[in-house]
């Protein structure tokens, strides 16, 4: 880990290497996807995994990422464990770049019918 080092005007170094570190995370569709289905809910693995088309193993993988990356949180019951998002301000990242993106792509942005 770097050294904090601050500038005026600027977040901590490590503040910035956090966030980059965030949005490698958000940068891959599925885990993207994972995220907004997560969105007021938990789902089991499998269920994910149905939701996507995709082997529940690759499923698992990016939920280990994103688990790692403190997006999402999971509880096991039984065999089952199920995964949610971490807190409101995933929910708000999420959201964010997805209407920012509608903004991009759309004369008048879905979010905004």
């Amino acid at each position: 880990m770097r050294p904090v080092e601050t500038r005026p005007g600027l977040p901590p170094d490590v503040d910035l290497d956090h966030a980059v570190e965030v949005l490698r995370l958000l940068a891959d569709r599925t885990r993207l996807a994972i995220l907004v289905m997560l969105d007021g809910t938990e789902m089991s693995v499998s269920a994910i995994a149905d939701t996507l088309g995709r082997p529940t193993p690759a499923v698992s993988q990016h939920l280990a990422r994103l688990r790692a990356g403190h997006l999402v949180t999971s509880r096991r019951e039984g065999t089952t464990i199920f995964y949610a998002q971490q807190d409101e301000h995933v929910a708000a990242l999420v959201t964010n770049v997805l209407q920012h993106g509608e903004h991009v792509l759309y004369p008048s942005p879905p979010h905004h019918r």
